[in-house]
């Protein structure tokens, strides 16, 4: 860990990262003023995963106005053959942001367009119309994403260990010393952050040996995602600078709690009230009709969604029943909802409600559009999704459990891409050759896990029969 102890970077005081509604010329100054000298127009592939050319700042005009080429080919879930139309991303301006952690640059992101229109396959432009859908009832969905994360360095034979080799306790959630040695690495990613605009409130060491989170105030949902993408960018680089491994895998180590990304949401009014809060609700939970018909919108479409917010195969070693070595598991895996209850899939903190199935590997754009879409499908339908469970659902056994006919979400990625492909809601509300283009791609990834052979494999069975 020598390579923390020499970090001093530091930003400049008073140094503002972020433009707030500049118009161009006002933007060019900004860029001149913090000698930036590229720009990278970003946009994400199908997993979430950033794309990006470097575009010399001088033709930043070019970015808003003609928009940058991309070969759709090249790019996971575009669904774009060689032989067609270019990918166009057409910056937006309000996406101007500086990169403290890589001195010269910014980034800009903006709408995927092809021949002149905005691309149905474009994750950014599926959460962009349902968030529209939104707009049309006057509200807005804010949310507030958790991403856990795994500080890992390699080690000589290729494996790899937490980054502070004295991270060992058996329960290290909230552990003083396990947070305080890879400080370096938290206090640059935070301080990124902050230059950024986005509001850290707190940073916390996880369940895990080398796990961690950093949580950063809500937003609405577009905001969110393009804030995690920074987030990602953010840890990954400075980790590599440091000679460390920042991985967002939902399930690193068989050993250790896996790596959640919980999001927390409410529907706010045009006034910007939150109207999922009822302070009149008898249950105690502080919600609203509303809130309520929302979170049955979840629980009906539960078993699809978890497709797209858990979407590898490594997703389904987290989604499981079981303790972890620590004592416990934060991954639930029962369709039901609860008063602060974390073993359910749908946690209700006071007043609004928190998704708990989706891992850090999950597209934050994909899956707050199924979100909202799977909500408003419980609101238009009035759904009702029964009592809440408060309860332990790991200390019931399957029968227990069955006999309060709660459902499990799919154990295996194949499970929950078939249910996925049977929704017809899902292929309607985001658009059928999206769904397709999805499905083709996650189900190539499960018959190429099947066909791997693992260690366990060959350690169970080599001599066994």
């Amino acid at each position: 860990m020598n390579s923390l102890d020499h970090w001093n970077w530091r930003l400049t005081p008073g140094q503002q990262a972020s433009p707030e509604q500049l118009d161009l010329q006002k933007a060019k100054q900004f860029l001149t003023q913090n000698h930036i000298r590229y720009v990278l127009a970003q946009f994400v592939d199908i997993h979430g995963v950033a794309k990006s050319k470097s575009v010399p700042v001088d033709h930043l005009e070019d970015i808003l106005t003609d928009g940058v080429g991309f070969a759709g080919g090249g790019v996971h879930g575009l669904r774009l053959e060689p032989h067609e139309s270019e990918y166009m991303l057409v910056g937006d301006l309000s996406t101007l942001k500086l990169l403290p952690w890589a001195p010269g640059y910014a980034r800009v992101m903006g709408t995927g367009t092809v021949d002149g229109k905005p691309h149905p396959i474009d994750t950014r432009n599926i959460l962009k119309a349902q968030t529209a859908r939104l707009s049309e009832r006057g509200w807005v969905l804010n949310t507030g994403i958790e991403p856990e994360f795994s500080l890992f360095q390699r080690t000589a034979d290729g494996s790899v260990c937490p980054l502070d080799d004295t991270d060992c306790l058996q329960k290290p959630a909230y552990d003083y010393r396990g947070l305080s040695r890879v400080r370096v690495f938290l206090e640059r990613v935070t301080e990124s952050l902050q230059a950024l605009g986005i509001d850290v409130y707190q940073i916390d060491h996880e369940d895990a040996n080398g796990q961690y989170e950093i949580n950063f105030k809500y937003a609405d949902a577009v905001t969110s995602a393009d804030n995690i993408i920074l987030f990602k960018m953010a840890a990954a680089e400075i980790a590599h600078e440091l000679g460390a491994i920042c991985s967002f895998m939902p399930k690193p180590k068989s050993s250790m709690t896996g790596n959640g990304m919980h999001i927390h949401c409410s529907l706010a009014d045009a006034e910007g009230r939150n109207i999922f809060h009822d302070k009149s609700d008898t249950s105690g939970m502080g919600l609203s009709k509303l809130a309520y018909s929302f979170t049955a919108g979840i629980l009906a479409h539960a078993k699809a969604l978890t497709a797209l917010l858990a979407p590898s195969v490594n997703s389904y070693k987290r989604l499981v029943v079981g303790r972890t070595a620590s004592g416990t598991t934060w991954a639930p895996v029962f369709v039901a909802y609860g008063d602060n209850n974390r073993t359910a899939m749908v946690r209700i903190p006071y007043g609004r409600i928190e998704l708990r199935v989706g891992d850090s590997g999950m597209n934050p754009y994909l899956a707050q559009a199924a979100l909202i879409a799977a909500g408003l499908d419980g609101i238009d339908r009035n759904l009702d999704p029964g009592p809440p469970q408060n309860i332990n659902f790991y200390a019931l056994t399957p029968r227990e459990i069955a006999d309060r006919k709660i459902d499990v979400l799919p154990q295996s990625l194949g499970e929950a891409i078939t249910a996925l492909e049977q929704s017809d809601f899902f292929r309607s509300a985001l658009g059928a050759d999206f769904i397709d283009e999805f499905v083709s791609h996650k189900r190539d990834e499960w018959i190429d896990y099947h066909r791997h052979v693992s260690d366990w494999e060959t350690k169970r069975y080599l001599s066994f029969f």
